[in-house]
């Protein structure tokens, strides 16, 4: 009998190949099925109570965040940056010399930012108006003693964060407040700071690139009204009341030297039931509670918010999973905070 010539393939057989393409598909199923379930959740728990809550929310986020500020204000004049998750656009214009761009996944809450910045360019305006009429700003070179500032922009869109219509590589900073926490998943979570390091410049050796600063509730907060711990729950539906009669706090400007409202805490969040804000309790922690409710005893309906409380460390985790370096990182009146951005690009030998 003849020895066969037959050389044993190293490829898998026809059987083999069929059942890993079924694997294979049957895994991308069970993750779209997983995408959708989550988009279907944070619509009910998270878009839709803010375009719910939307003018009662605005009217409780008027002040910036001191450290946020700051981190604006370093910015090199010229620079471009993003402000994802803008929400009333509070930040945008804060420092006229940069250019910046808002993006909300809430139209309504777009639509207040836009308002907003338009009544800043109207006080721009008078205010220039007046300059020229007592000689500080020449009306035709529109300079003077002093820089006039630049417009303040008033560009906001809606986007998604999982879905940002910005050209990648080619901002100099991402601001995302309070807002990943939202993402029901650390998938989506991550993704979402994926999406982030996209959109800014990604720099070589000995040249620094584009930063995001990012910042997430943290889970502890033994010292806040709050009552949220370590060890405690992380994943929580938090209420939000929708007063129906109230005062609403002053926007956009307070008296130079006035002292911080008592319906605002140090976080920037409000902490009266003026704000909409209420600490949780045991009925809010479970998945499967209602976006809205009424509130026993009273009219005034309560709407759930999800929110994915970080442990010390996991928002650098999520960078570090998404892609990213971790520059520097910290904890602030109940937030964990992160600046990070792309790895460097490798030096090229001439």
């Amino acid at each position: 009998m003849m020895a066969s010539t037959h050389t044993p393939s190293a490829l898998p057989s026809d059987s083999v190949a069929g059942d890993v393409a079924k694997l294979a598909a049957a895994a991308a199923a069970s993750q779209a099925a997983e995408s959708a379930e989550a988009e279907a959740y944070e619509k009910t728990h998270v878009h839709g109570v803010y375009e719910a809550i939307a003018p009662h929310f605005s009217a409780t986020r008027y002040k910036p965040w001191p450290a946020v500020a700051s981190f604006l204000q370093s910015r090199p004049p010229g620079a471009v940056g993003l402000d994802v998750g803008c929400g009333n656009g509070k930040y945008l214009g804060l420092n006229p010399s940069v250019y910046m761009v808002g993006s909300d996944r809430s139209a309504s809450l777009v639509a207040l930012a836009h308002s907003r910045g338009r009544q800043l360019q109207e006080q721009q305006a008078q205010e220039a108006k007046k300059r020229i009429a007592q000689g500080e700003l020449d009306a035709t070179t529109g300079t003077g003693g002093e820089s006039s500032g630049a417009a303040i922009a008033t560009e906001v869109l809606v986007a998604d964060g999982l879905s940002l219509p910005f050209r990648e590589r080619a901002a100099d900073f991402v601001i995302c407040i309070a807002v990943i926490h939202h993402m029901s998943t650390r998938t989506r979570r991550q993704e979402a700071i994926r999406h982030l390091l996209r959109c800014v410049r990604t720099g070589q050796a000995g040249q620094p690139g584009g930063q995001i600063l990012v910042y997430v509730w943290a889970l502890e907060q033994g010292n806040s009204r709050r009552g949220w711990d370590e060890g405690g729950e992380q994943d929580l539906l938090v209420p939000w009341v929708l007063k129906s009669q109230q005062k609403q706090p002053k926007r956009l400007k307070q008296r130079k030297g006035q002292k911080r409202t008592r319906d605002q805490d140090s976080s920037g969040v409000a902490a009266s039931n003026n704000s909409g804000e209420a600490p949780p309790s045991e009925a809010t922690a479970g998945a499967t509670t209602a976006a809205t409710e009424p509130d026993p005893g009273h009219t005034d309906p309560v709407f759930k918010r999800y929110y994915h409380l970080y442990r010390k460390g996991e928002l650098e985790e999520d960078v570090l999973a998404a892609g990213g370096a971790v520059i520097t990182s910290g904890y602030e009146r109940d937030n964990w905070w992160v600046v990070a951005a792309n790895e460097p690009l490798p030096s090229q030998s001439t």
